[in-house]
């Protein structure tokens, strides 16, 4: 019996990861571990020498793990990309995000607004600082915890307006999808994997980076709200 691949993910690509590693399980017979948290908590359990074979993260911070020699050079493969999405609670009332004046006057008119802890929580922050609605904003932003996903705080009413990643909010109960966000304010992150320094099994961490960035891949990918990189 092979020893199983085990890789850390960011919660943005649990899902399809889940779909992935089991296609790759009964094409082949090699079993896979995946463990989602919040991106910030994966790479900072890599840091500190958790032996995964692989890592699944926002490019940058796959990037940073090579420079620190905790990924493999060479290894990163670009695997989806991710676009953010906007959600408030079933039955609430859909406010128009059809344009970039539309959506920051629905985040204006917002009680309380959910962002995350990952990339696209920051570059959120940066478009309302753009925006020049910073300031009127606080006192009104709700960062979700780590590994908590924002839809689960708009289903339960802590938050008015939930902005994450699409894949994200796609399969949770108690939400209505309003969309991706407009032509100029778009949100779009790049996830990639790597093999981690310390696998001890380094040709069948390739094997399943090729399968992962692959053409076979793909329609999991799209049916998880993301697309092919």
């Amino acid at each position: 019996m092979s020893i199983p691949i085990t890789g850390i993910s960011s919660m943005a690509t649990r899902q399809v990861l889940a779909e992935l590693a089991d296609a790759y399980a009964r094409a082949t017979g090699c079993a896979l571990r995946f463990e989602s948290v919040g991106g910030v908590d994966a790479a900072r359990r890599v840091r500190a020498g958790e032996p995964f074979d692989l890592v699944v993260l926002a490019r940058d911070a796959i990037d940073e793990l090579i420079a620190a020699g905790l990924a493999v050079a060479g290894s990163r493969v670009d695997l989806v990309h991710s676009d953010v999405a906007i959600a408030v609670r079933a039955g609430a009332p859909r406010p128009d995000i059809g344009s970039e004046a539309a959506l920051r006057q629905a985040v204006l008119a917002a009680r309380s607004v959910g962002y995350s802890t990952g990339p696209s929580g920051s570059a959120l922050l940066r478009l309302f600082e753009r925006w020049g609605i910073g300031g009127a904003m606080r006192g009104r932003l709700v960062q979700a915890p780590a590994g908590v996903p924002v839809g689960q705080l708009v289903a339960q009413g802590e938050v008015e307006l939930g902005f994450q990643q699409r894949s994200e909010l796609l399969h949770l109960p108690g939400i209505a999808l309003l969309g991706a966000m407009p032509p100029g304010a778009g949100i779009r992150t790049t996830f990639s994997a790597a093999r981690c320094s310390a696998s001890a099994q380094p040709a069948a961490v390739d094997a399943l980076l090729q399968y992962l960035c692959s053409p076979a891949a793909a329609d999991a990918k799209r049916r998880h709200g993301m697309e092919p990189a």
